[in-house]
């Protein structure tokens, strides 16, 4: 899908809200959450072309420019005027998740005596996310969704969504995600909290006051990127060649190791050292649980009962490359949707990320299978 000229930038924001005390489903008490959320578009008098758009793990709720915002977002290519997702048509919603740290309430943020929450801050579970976004929803006079889409993480927000509120739903739109994250899944994020949890900078999740664990969540990145990509695709763009000026054989002053790095390791430091500038270390492990902890059939008698209530549209998309979430697992939840959609294959060398980077080839098929 090639991208259309942008006459005007639609209309939208940046915008706060606090949605009162969250209960969470494991006994924890958020007593005062406040969500980030940004739009595009205006809301019709009766509230009916709403568009709700969520995000991966380390994403945000910066989905497209706006007015208010006209730097590019993650999504820019399908959210605007003359887009996939149209906001001279559709009101489109992006809140960060809470626990988060782009502007919802998170480890981060104070609590009521001023500290941050650190490590007191409560387990969550994508039903407690999608508990503030119902109240979002409320707030903003939005009964039913037409689409709920998200990618990764975003798109197991979205199923809960259809599987917690299926009379809100229209739509749902689920890209490079699955019913439930598998035990190989489970098993990379382990990994990566542990990378955090074990730096002694961590302090038991209360570091704000120092430097914190950034060699940790560094660590857990470039876990992370390593499974959103794959091996042929690192092994094309680095194979064995060594960082510029850097001989993996030779002594270095100042890089890890004490010697030269292969350019692929320059190029995990650099994904790394781009998280930690951007990310808390807390949000990370608190998201990163939540998606471990991710099954829309948990205590409702499996999966295909707990989606056999949706009866809205459904699109599925899987990335034909990706290591993490299989494409087969695309197949099995498109098996269990009452739409009974057909998977939509997006081709990308790339891996799981290709459906941040190649969802252009799936864009038309969204918008026509959810009625955009």
């Amino acid at each position: 899908m090639s991208r259309p000229p942008r006459a005007a930038l639609p209309e939208g924001g940046r915008h706060r809200l606090r949605i009162g005390e969250l209960r969470t489903e494991t006994g924890g008490v958020l007593p005062d959450v406040e969500l980030a959320y940004e739009t595009w578009g205006e809301l019709d008098a009766n509230g009916s072309n709403a568009v709700l758009v969520l995000h991966a793990l380390t994403g945000d709720s910066h989905v497209a420019a706006h007015a208010a915002d006209p730097t590019p977002g993650w999504w820019d290519a399908l959210v605007g005027p003359g887009r996939a997702v149209d906001t001279d048509r559709w009101f489109v919603v992006a809140p960060n998740m809470v626990g988060g740290c782009h502007g919802s309430t998170g480890p981060s943020s104070p609590a009521a005596d001023g500290r941050p929450w650190g490590s007191r801050f409560p387990f969550l579970t994508l039903r407690d996310a999608v508990e503030a976004e119902r109240r979002l929803a409320d707030h903003l006079g939005v009964g039913a969704w037409q689409a709920v889409i998200g990618g990764s993480m975003g798109g197991a927000r979205a199923l809960e969504w259809a599987a917690t509120h299926p009379e809100r739903v229209a739509g749902v739109g689920v890209l490079a995600a699955t019913a439930r994250s598998s035990a190989d899944q489970i098993a990379w994020g382990q990994a990566q909290t542990a990378a955090i949890r074990l730096d002694p900078g961590f302090l038991g999740g209360d570091y704000y006051e120092g430097a914190g664990p950034a060699a940790g969540l560094g660590i857990a990145r470039r876990i992370a990127h390593t499974t959103y990509r794959t091996a042929g695709e690192l092994e094309h763009r680095f194979g064995r060649s060594p960082q510029v000026a850097e001989d993996p054989f030779g002594a270095v002053v100042g890089v890890p190791g004490g010697r030269g790095r292969y350019a692929v390791e320059s190029y995990l430091d650099h994904q790394a050292t781009k998280l930690t500038g951007r990310f808390d270390a807390n949000s990370y492990l608190l998201l990163t649980e939540a998606l471990m902890g991710h099954d829309v059939g948990r205590g409702r008698g499996g999966v295909e009962a707990a989606l056999a209530g949706y009866r809205g549209r459904a699109f599925v998309a899987a990335v034909d490359s990706d290591r993490l979430y299989l494409p087969a697992e695309s197949q099995a939840l498109a098996a269990v949707l009452p739409a009974r959609p057909p998977v939509h294959t997006i081709v990308s060398p790339i891996g799981h990320d290709g459906f941040l980077t190649e969802y252009g080839q799936v864009a038309d098929a969204l918008r026509d299978s959810l009625a955009l």
